[in-house]
């Protein structure tokens, strides 16, 4: 299996490299590992106290594990944390903002890299968010004895951990020392390949994350220009797909105010989304025209990092994602505002969308049409609008605690004494 892997290794490093000629990321994701090991090196030379290291696959991992490594420095003020990205898109975003200084692309997983980035980082305890196994990694945790968690995991019986073929994904799971997961069926798989005393439901720390960002929410002056006193609809990372089932609704209701932010905002994207709706109007144009929408009643986010914010305007939020292969998108974060969440057919991986419509405060539709009726059956309907709302907001609250669950259990087990 090994051989299998490598060979793995070897053909994403070359499929890399050649859509670097014509893909930004795979550009970005070279870029940014070039010299990375001296770079390190002079980063965390002469660091005192224990480093913890923790990886994110990208940007949604990375909001997973943040609020357990904030608790971890309130707790334990003097560690240092090292943040690790696979993905240009969680790198990129985080970097920029500088929430921790020590954060770097993951070299790509071999035996070599690995011993370079163990001797530089040194990490007296690593945090693993959600997923993203890499062998020699892992190995190299096991064997120096590094305790190692996993946080917010989701395992379902379709992951090769659960097929014949799954040895070596089987074995990266031994080097774990405890694992938090987010729901009992996850627990329930996992048990079967590992010690049930090893696992803990915790639940998702995105609630916790997601609840911070809420409670210490700051206005934006020109979302709320814009907004005035209309009712409002946020469309959270969107895909073509999910603006194809709003563009007649959008194009017909002049007198709402629809806001959306896609998923992806290079130029050529953002254009094409604007061209879908007769009155849109970019962020950056509407600031360089002084706040002044004139007859537009749709403004399309050209920028990454404000969505969080968005939803707290919206009467009504919607979530992309759940009408291609990418997958449903973050719905707990518009959820938290107290505001129903619709979202497409495909959340068949988001046990939380599940329950969030159990509970009366998500909605899945199928077609423009019936997204057309359901928005129009909320606007005309105060307190039916107001119960999804409370619902949703009750679901985030109720989940919430995984961080302290992870906290507790590290004091504990002295980690970091």
């Amino acid at each position: 299996m090994i051989i299998f892997y490598n060979i793995f290794l070897w053909l994403y490093r070359v499929g890399i490299y050649l859509a670097s000629f014509f893909n930004a990321k795979a550009r970005l994701w070279i870029k940014g590992r070039v010299l990375i090991f001296p770079k390190i090196r002079k980063d965390l030379k002469g660091i005192q106290g224990k480093v913890v290291w923790m990886h994110a696959a990208s940007l949604g991992e990375y909001e997973q594990g943040k609020p357990v490594l904030k608790r971890l420095l309130a707790e334990y003020p003097d560690i240092t944390p090292v943040i690790s990205f696979f993905s240009p898109s969680g790198y990129e975003v985080i970097k920029k903002k500088n929430e921790f200084p020590h954060t770097y692309y993951l070299p790509m997983d071999s035996v070599i890299n690995v011993q370079q980035w163990m001797s530089i980082v040194n990490p007296s305890l690593v945090v693993w968010v959600k997923y993203e196994y890499w062998y020699f990694y892992l190995r190299a945790i096991r064997r120096r004895n590094i305790p190692l968690i996993m946080v917010s995991g989701i395992y379902r019986r379709n992951q090769p951990f659960f097929k014949w073929y799954g040895g070596l994904y089987r074995d990266m799971l031994r080097a774990f020392s405890h694992f938090f997961v987010q729901n009992e069926p996850s627990k329930r798989y996992l048990s079967t390949l590992i010690e049930k005393d090893k696992i803990t439901m915790s639940g998702d720390t995105r609630c916790d994350r997601v609840i911070e960002i809420a409670e210490g929410f700051t206005p934006i002056s020109l979302i709320e220009d814009f907004c005035k006193e209309h009712r409002v609809i946020v469309c959270g990372s969107t895909w073509e797909e999910d603006e194809e089932v709003w563009i007649h609704y959008i194009n017909k209701m002049q007198q709402l105010r629809f806001i959306i932010a896609p998923h992806e905002i290079d130029p050529s994207n953002i254009q094409a989304v604007k061209a879908r709706f007769t009155n849109a109007i970019t962020y950056t144009e509407y600031q360089t025209a002084g706040n002044n929408p004139g007859n537009r009643n749709c403004l399309i986010v050209d920028n990454i990092g404000m969505l969080s914010r968005l939803y707290h305007y919206a009467d009504i939020t919607y979530v992309g994602g759940g009408f291609g292969d990418s997958g449903l998108h973050n719905i707990l974060e518009a959820a938290v505002y107290g505001k129903p969440v619709i979202f497409g057919p495909v959340f068949y991986r988001n046990f939380e969308a599940e329950e969030m419509i159990e509970c009366g405060g998500a909605i899945s539709i199928n077609t423009a049409l019936e997204l057309e009726q359901t928005v129009d059956n909320l606007l005309e309907n105060e307190g039916l609008l107001s119960q999804k709302g409370i619902s949703a907001r009750e679901y985030i609250y109720k989940n919430a605690g995984a961080s302290e669950k992870i906290i507790n259990f590290i004091r504990k087990e002295n980690y970091l004494r």
